[in-house]
């Protein structure tokens, strides 16, 4: 004998009013309604068996079992971070037939009149923030389904510590409901304002990177704010990038990171990434700040404090760039060692002798395959009617690949 179908059902924004003909017919002739009891409470004249979703495996193994033509009871689009996600996974899909309704997302962005099609949707009811954090920063439009934990507010304080302030912040409650309503702010606003339990947050960048006046890589060492001579120069910084390998959502630890220069550059090549500028100079500290918001480098966290000592916390990094390490070179290599995720890379620049000398030997000892190229750069100056070619002092870029 052939399994019923399990008939998944979504309220739309009005409620059941909503309901196409055939949704309504699945309810009608249905032996079991299984919803949350604000679902339930919409049908007091069905005629068989309510129940109330609640253990999701127990429900499952009953889903498995049963004879009884079952619905089981969402909101809007049950596809759209609801229960289909979960039903599909641990049931035939030929036994789901699914009937999708306007979501809470869709009537938000009507509401306030703007355009869908572009954002990213993130939930983080019952999540970590860390991740979806990172999403949000990396995007022009969001729309957040928020839960009693990570509110709005929350949300907002995570932003404005990553310097994530840019966003027309939209506070959608309650929609559907006689206490509806959609209240616009910034970023910061959204840490005084109380939301309902149910809403959703919609953030649109008010602001556009400005990035045509910037190239991805090879910005002028003049537009970064920087203590004199604590910066990666242009010509190096494209070679360090090239050897770092960046790919598109990689974790890169930038240890030393002077004026954020590298991390910088880095983040508009790896978009989808997470990147960490460590750095404990209280004045390269502010510099970086700086730098960071003119840049726009959203996905790049500034983590102040001496390495390895900060390092603890970060997730593991699959690139690690160390531009200075303070004196305790070696103690950043054992924790990067010990840290660096497989097939993952460490790139240094020396510009001594000794540096360089200390650095390969490490790195040989911990078993890395090891690779130094010597920079010379000498740029055209001025003399008179004359040009002169002025050398810069030598970089050593030193690459490790961990052999296994």
């Amino acid at each position: 004998m052939s399994q019923q179908k399990i008939h998944l059902v979504g309220a739309g924004i009005t409620g059941w009013e909503g309901l196409g003909s055939k949704a309504l017919e699945v309810i009608r002739t249905a032996d079991l309604l299984i919803g949350h009891q604000r679902h339930l409470d919409n049908f007091p004249d069905f005629a068989g068996e309510k129940q109330l979703l609640g253990d999701l495996s127990i429900m499952l193994e009953q889903l498995r079992t049963t004879e009884k033509r079952c619905v089981v009871l969402g909101s809007g689009d049950p596809n759209f971070f609801g229960i289909g996600r979960f039903l599909m996974r641990n049931l035939p899909k030929e036994r789901i037939e699914i009937y999708p309704n306007v979501t809470s997302v869709q009537y938000a962005f009507a509401m306030i009149k703007e355009p869908w099609d572009d954002a990213v949707f993130i939930s983080v009811h019952g999540r970590g923030l860390g991740r979806s954090i990172d999403r949000i920063i990396a995007s022009e439009k969001a729309a957040i389904l928020t839960d009693k934990v990570n509110t709005p507010a929350v949300i907002a304080r995570e932003l404005l510590e990553r310097g994530a302030d840019g966003y027309e912040a939209w506070l959608c409650e309650e929609m559907g409901l006689p206490g509806e309503k959609f209240t616009k702010t910034d970023v910061r606003g959204l840490l005084d304002l109380p939301s309902a339990e149910l809403n959703i947050l919609i953030l649109i960048k008010a602001w556009e990177p400005n990035l045509v006046h910037y190239p991805l890589i090879g910005i002028s060492d003049d537009e970064f704010a920087t203590v004199k001579k604590l910066i990666t120069k242009q010509e190096v910084r494209a070679v360090t990038l090239a050897k770092l390998q960046l790919q598109d959502d990689l974790v890169v630890w930038d240890i030393g990171a002077g004026s954020g220069s590298v991390s910088i550059e880095a983040s508009n090549l790896v978009p989808n990434g997470k990147l960490f500028a460590i750095e404990h100079n209280p004045q390269c500290v502010s510099f970086i700040r700086e730098n960071l918001k003119k840049f726009v480098a959203r996905n790049v966290k500034l983590i102040e404090g001496d390495a390895p000592a900060v390092l603890e916390d970060l997730p593991d990094p699959d690139r690690v760039f160390i531009g200075g390490s303070g004196g305790m070179l070696e103690e950043v290599i054992e924790t990067v060692d010990r840290r660096l995720k497989p097939e993952g890379l460490i790139v240094l620049n020396a510009v001594t002798i000794n540096t360089l000398t200390k650095s390969v030997e490490f790195l040989e000892d911990h078993g890395y395959a090891v690779e130094v190229t010597c920079v010379n750069i000498a740029k055209t100056k001025p003399l008179s009617e004359y040009k002169l070619l002025e050398a810069q002092n030598p970089v050593y870029i030193i690459s490790a690949a961990k052999e296994y």
